[in-house]
């Protein structure tokens, strides 16, 4: 036998024991279609349906438009009515309030003779994102509330800031949730895939057929790795077909180069699964190692929090994190069309870490199986 024919006769081998039993086959299809129809609407960072806490010590006209526009906003659903600080601040305390606002006895009077009247604002620190969200939903009704009376009385309104939103017009979460999915589900496939592969032929009792056979440790590497990014692909393929065609996210960019762009990265992952696999004995093991691995690098990815966020110690350790380049990969060329340009430059660290984490693993093989 030739070399083709010994590593299709593996790969073949390979797919029959993800594919022989009923549980296997869901078990590749149902995690993408569950994490895909659940993520765009759990994991977002959008405030619906908020509820305000209002202190109305004025009941001018002022103050009752105010409200009434807090109430049409669409951002807060619920106006809860209190009469004193205590009740406002036990809104906040009881969780029953997002944020809270008090609006002064003499609010409608300072309006009216054009005079400033602030009004405090309580946010909800435990849940600082929303609050924060939130706020900004407020902050942009009271600066309409304000212009449209300075323009009522014939003043001069403040200057206006008009604000457009570039790729995601209307900063629809479930673009940025579906983008970032690719990159994710490919990683969960492939790693859990060929994290396992080497450690069931040693609990089967297999492994020592297959070092007798006419195989080199090479070949077996690659007969265990071409199935697990077949795998990632054909995962990553019904995340895009979901996001485009039935949550109608727009795909900007050239399918060819994020597809080539996922060889790289699926290379990256699959030498982190084959050591992961070549160290450890049982597929308990191996689970374990690849669920340390996908935790921070899901993390330290900016899929959760921008990595300009983080310390510059860890922004400089997120290089070494395939997920961290392929997530920006394919947000920028699912949403705003990326050059091939940039996308190389991305796709340059994965090479590098795909060579590594490669090498490292042939390496570890070599020493199991001498």
């Amino acid at each position: 036998m030739n070399f083709w024919s010994r590593l299709q006769a593996l790969v073949r081998k390979e797919f029959q024991s993800l594919l022989s039993t009923k549980s296997g086959r869901l078990l590749l299809v149902m995690p993408v279609l569950i994490q895909t129809a659940l993520f765009p609407f759990a994991a977002t960072l959008e405030v619906k349906h908020a509820s305000l806490a209002v202190c109305n010590d004025d009941h001018g006209q002022a103050s009752v438009e105010l409200v009434q526009r807090f109430a049409a906003s669409g951002a807060f659903t619920r106006i809860i009515p209190v009469w004193n600080a205590e009740e406002l601040e036990a809104a906040i305390g009881t969780r029953a309030a997002l944020l809270a606002v008090h609006l002064p006895a003499d609010f409608s009077r300072k309006l009216a003779r054009g005079e400033s009247s602030p009004v405090q604002v309580i946010l909800d620190g435990r849940r600082s994102n929303s609050s924060q969200i939130a706020f900004s939903y407020l902050q942009s009704v009271l600066d309409e509330f304000l212009r449209d009376r300075a323009a009522a009385v014939g003043r001069v309104a403040p200057s206006e800031i008009v604000v457009r939103n570039g790729f995601v017009p209307n900063l629809e979460y479930t673009s940025f949730i579906l983008a970032s999915l690719v990159a994710i589900i490919t990683t969960i496939g492939s790693l859990i895939v060929t994290a396992l592969a080497v450690a069931r032929e040693r609990e089967q009792g297999t492994f020592e057929q297959l070092l007798v056979s006419p195989l080199s440790p090479e070949m077996i590497m690659l007969g265990k790795a071409v199935p697990a990014m077949v795998v990632g692909f054909f995962q990553a393929t019904l995340i895009l077909i979901a996001a485009v065609f039935i949550f109608e996210v727009p795909f900007r960019g050239h399918l060819c180069l994020l597809y080539g762009a996922m060889l790289f990265y699926a290379l990256a992952l699959v030498g982190v699964g084959l050591f992961i696999s070549a160290i450890s004995n049982t597929q308990q093991q191996a689970f374990l190692g690849a669920f340390v691995f996908m935790v921070p690098a899901i993390l330290l990815s900016g899929y959760t929090a921008p990595v300009e966020n983080m310390p510059l110690w860890l922004q400089h350790l997120t290089w070494m994190n395939p997920v961290r380049h392929f997530v920006e990969i394919v947000k920028g060329v699912f949403l705003k069309d990326a050059s091939f340009a940039r996308v190389f430059v991305l796709v340059l660290p994965l090479v590098v870490i795909s060579l590594v984490t490669l090498s490292l693993a042939a390496l570890m093989f070599r020493r199991k199986t001498a």
